[in-house]
Order: C-alpha cells, then structure tokens, then sequence
C-alpha cells in the first residue's frame, strides 16, 4: 500500500478544540460535530496531551493491504463493532478495505446486514476446500470501498479440522494472500478465544489490535493476550506488532470507568490509542440497521470517534514508514 499522507503529527502537534462546547462527563470531548483546530494542551480522556490527526490525503494507488488482527478473548469488548466501523471509516478516506469474518458467530456478517444461515459459501469452505478461491467467497457490502469473506456457524468445525493440516497456523495466510494486491487494510475480526483460529489470524497479520472495554474483568485477561502474541512473534510471526489498545464503551460519568483507562494507560502507555470509544446506544441500533455508524448517523460522537481513530491508525502507520 503506498501510504502518501499528511505530515504525522503524534507528538508535538495543535489539539483540538471544541468550539464553543465544552467538555462534560457525557461528552469527554466536547461537540465532535463543530470541531476546530486550535494551539493548545487540551487533554484527553487517556490523561494525555491529545494531538491532532490530520486528514489523509487520498491514495494515489492501492495495495497490497496492511492485514490487522481484531484480538480479545474476552468476548463483548467491541472487536466486531470497531472491525465494522473503523472499516467504514477508512473506506470513506478512499481506502479499499477487505474485512474477514473470522468468528463462527458470524456477528460480522450480521452487522453488515448478511445473514449467515444464507450464505452457500464461507470462509470455512475458504479453510477447508482445495477448490475454493478468496473471489469464489468474497462479498460487496454497503459500503463503498469495503468488502467481506463472510462467516457462519460452519467455521467452528474448521478449528478441530485443522489441527491435523501442515503448517496448520499459516492456513487463514496462505488463502487470503491473493486478495491482499487489491486492498490497502485488511481486517480480521477474531472470536473471544485464543485458539488455533486467532492463532491462524495472528500469525497472517502486520499488526494486532486489542479493543478493551474499560471494565475490571477485560482488563484482567491482557497480560495472558500479551504472552499469547509474544509466543506467536517468536515462533510464527516475526514482523508482528502490536498497532495499539483502542479503549472502548467508555463512560466517563462513571469513577470505574476512568480508573480502568488509567490503569490501562499506565501499563502500557504510547500503545494506547488517544481515541476512545465512548458508550452510546447508537452502536446496537447501526448493528440492529446492518450498517456501520459512519452511514448509519453520520454526524453522531460514535460515528466521528472512528473517524479519529482512522487517522489516528493512518498516522501511526505513517510514523512507522518515516522511522
């Protein structure tokens, strides 16, 4: 992918400021929808000075994709609805963005509107059929820009199947590999376990991506995911890293909230993301829609949150290729 963006501005940039709205427990960042730039140390829910990410400037070509893995055992902390939405959001900037249903719930699917009983083809078959091609599975979606090998209860056997396959890990790699030229991202939303399926995700990915509801008991399982993707880079993947902790149903009226996110922010610092996800209602009705927020209520603090965490993973990565 040839990543021709905005200068990055992770450190010392202008933050930004939120007009005339100020910040409240309901609102931590004010009113999303009239934001202007400003000079400043405006602080962020994270504790940190929050930089401005500018807008990407529009790829000149495509491809090969970036592939991130979606990861958390934890199930519930928000791996499909950022999957979905961060998808929407980067295909708005003009990226080609391939998502992969990776967990037999088939949640992915569902909340892109595709009901999963349906489907003749999945990416079980993907897995399992020597004469099945990523093009024979691939879905358009609604979304411009954004497409998916779709999934169903069907996948849950491939898991068992698999363990008796050589080079078992590489599976999931080796199969989307000749999808990857077309697209700039590649998503993988994993299923809340860290099984040979998220081990396959893991070991065909760039970067790993951890959504974190700021919760005591999701934050309890991170140290055994951190041992699980150092296992993965020494022995499968060594060009793994790790893309961030995005924070998500945050609730800053809520004292647990808070002192869960600076726990989090403590132990693991710069690989915070600087956006959060607040908790909003709009997110089970976009789900409920079959449409990500981006399209759903374009205009809502959900929607423009996971348009700042785009060009916040877009910056990152364009840091990345300077250094």
């Amino acid at each position: 992918m040839s990543l021709t963006r905005a200068e990055s501005a992770r450190g010392s940039s202008p933050t930004v400021s939120r007009g005339s709205a100020s910040a409240n427990p309901e609102n931590p960042w004010g009113d999303t929808k009239t934001a202007t730039v400003t000079v400043g140390d405006t602080i962020g829910p994270t504790g940190r000075p929050r930089p401005y990410f500018p807008e990407p400037i529009p790829l000149t070509e495509h491809g090969p994709a970036r592939v991130i893995a979606m990861v958390n055992q934890k199930g519930g902390v928000g791996k499909t609805t950022t999957t979905i939405n961060l998808g929407a959001a980067l295909a708005e900037v003009g990226l080609k963005v391939l998502l992969v249903d990776f967990d037999p719930q088939g949640a992915l699917s569902v909340g892109l509107g595709i009901n999963p009983l349906q489907l003749d083809l999945t990416v079980y078959n993907l897995l399992m059929e020597r004469g099945i091609t990523a093009h024979d599975v691939l879905l358009k979606t609604g979304v411009d820009g954004m497409d998916l090998l779709p999934s169903n209860i069907d996948l849950s056997a491939a898991e068992v199947q698999l363990v008796t396959e050589v080079a078992r890990e590489q599976v999931l790699g080796r199969v989307i590999a000749p999808l990857l030229p077309e697209y700039d991202v590649c998503l993988i939303d994993c299923q809340p376990s860290l099984g040979l399926l998220t081990i396959n995700a893991l070991t065909a990915a760039h970067g790993v991506m951890v959504p974190l509801e700021c919760e005591f008991f999701a934050l309890r399982g991170v140290a055994l995911l951190m041992d699980t993707i150092q296992k993965v880079q020494e022995r499968l993947n060594q060009d793994l890293v790790i893309e961030g902790l995005l924070a998500t149903m945050y609730d800053a009226r809520t004292l647990h909230g808070r002192e869960v996110l600076a726990r989090v922010v403590e132990a693991f610092d710069e690989q915070v993301f600087h956006t959060v996800i607040n908790r909003t209602v709009r997110f089970p009705d976009a789900t409920v829609a079959g449409e990500p927020i981006t399209s759903f209520d374009p205009s809502s603090l959900g929607a423009n949150a996971y348009r700042e965490l785009a060009r916040e993973v877009l910056s990152r990565w364009q840091y990345a290729e300077e250094e």
